[in-house]
């Protein structure tokens, strides 16, 4: 996970073709700062967490890797190509 600007602030891999601004600490609970991720890392995120857990816990990408189902996403994402999508089922 990195902060670097050309790579996916959720799992490190390089961003593609379309890049996605994701509010670490959500806008409804006045978060500011935004990252870039793919668009799947970034539904996959809002798939998961609620706003309030986001706020309160899952504002960062090691606390994020740490849910179990944000791990095994993170395995199975890490060897797709940067601009790979697939539809995400909402896990709530």
């Amino acid at each position: 996970m990195s902060g670097d600007e050309d790579a996916c602030w959720l799992c490190g891999r390089p961003l593609g073709r379309r890049v996605e601004r994701h509010h670490p600490v959500p806008k409804s609970r006045r978060g500011r700062d935004t990252v870039p991720v793919h668009p799947i890392c970034h539904r996959t995120i809002h798939a998961i967490f609620t706003n309030a857990e986001l706020a309160r816990t899952f504002y960062t990408p090691a606390a994020l890797a740490a849910h179990p189902d944000v791990s095994r996403f993170l395995r199975w994402i890490a060897k797709k190509p940067p601009d790979f999508y697939a539809s995400t089922h909402k896990r709530r």
